[in-house]
């Protein structure tokens, strides 16, 4: 039986799909494949430190450290759904992803990022019961309430995960297979659609919104107690410490919830593809790679366990 036609493309031929990238000839190719190399492979070299020093200094065994070494590892993988394919991508003549090839990097992309936005808050709520309710600190973030919290992350993120990849890839694919993207991702995918899209947008600007208006709602409700507790501290010392801390803090949830409104959580953010590209961009590759330095460099005992760490490599 011949391949039944919808549109300009067969139904039939629709087992894979081409990312098209960014627009340009070898030359601009190279340096964004030189760009995306350096942001990845700093991603990859300070998430794996952050992990390492963690694990290893007893000092940083705290729920705190425990957040921010699964904060690491979430960056780790997140950029890693992405970043190999698109690198692969810019020297390749086909840059052929397979149907079930995009289905999976959408799955997993969703889940990490959203995984991720559920994480900052669950870092906000840590951060708000040291800071407010010292006492009753320990008992409240103990290490098994610590792990189900983490674990509640994963949960959310799955379950908007499925719903996104189940809704996005029930549709009818068959006007095209060119994804004006460098990775699979729900609103360049909706614009190859040829049925209505509109409950897809819904669910997308529905649910992302409510997860980025929530979850920013969430910790600014934290910071805000946080602060009022700050200001009343008496020690300049201890209040200097403490706004360290939340302001790194405060510094990758800006960002990474920044992007992600821009992204999915307003009208319209499905039209607008060559915008979304530099925003994916960023929130793929450069705030993933910005995260370990944030809370490095503003964070005086992972300073010390850096310091501590090189000086024992040094000494073998």
């Amino acid at each position: 039986m011949p391949p039944r036609r919808n549109g300009s493309l067969s139904v039939a031929s629709l087992q894979e799909f081409v990312l098209e990238g960014f627009e340009g000839g070898l030359e601009t190719q190279a340096l964004l494949f030189a760009v995306f190399l350096a942001l990845y492979l700093g991603t990859v070299l300070g998430n794996l430190t952050m992990i390492v020093v963690i694990t290893q200094d007893a000092r940083l065994h705290s729920p705190m450290y425990f957040f921010l070494k699964n904060l690491s590892f979430l960056d780790l993988c997140y950029s890693s759904v992405i970043a190999p394919n698109a690198l692969a991508n810019f020297f390749s003549s086909s840059k052929v992803i397979t149907f079930q090839g995009c289905a999976t990097q959408l799955f997993f992309f969703s889940l990490l990022g959203t995984t991720e936005a559920f994480l900052l808050t669950v870092m906000a709520y840590d951060r708000f019961m040291a800071i407010c309710s010292p006492l009753r600190y320990p008992i409240t973030m103990c290490p098994s309430a610590c792990t189900r919290l983490v674990l509640g992350t994963f949960c959310a993120g799955c379950l908007n995960s499925i719903v996104q990849t189940a809704s996005t890839f029930s549709l009818p694919f068959c006007s095209s297979n060119h994804i004006d993207h460098f990775f699979c991702d729900v609103p360049p995918l909706l614009r190859l659609a040829c049925a209505s899209t509109a409950i897809n947008e819904l669910l997308l600007f529905g649910l992302c919104g409510l997860i980025v208006v929530g979850t920013t709602l969430l910790v600014l409700v934290s910071y805000g107690y946080i602060t009022v507790t700050i200001l009343r501290m008496q020690s300049g010392a201890g209040r200097h410490k403490v706004f360290s801390t939340c302001g790194s803090h405060m510094m990758a949830v800006s960002l990474f919830y920044g992007t992600g409104f821009v992204m999915y959580a307003q009208p319209g953010a499905v039209e607008s593809m060559e915008q979304g590209k530099v925003v994916s961009v960023f929130y793929t590759l450069v705030i993933p790679m910005l995260n370990p330095l944030i809370y490095s460099l503003r964070n005086k005992d992972v300073k010390e366990a850096l310091w501590k760490l090189s000086q024992k490599h040094t000494a073998l």
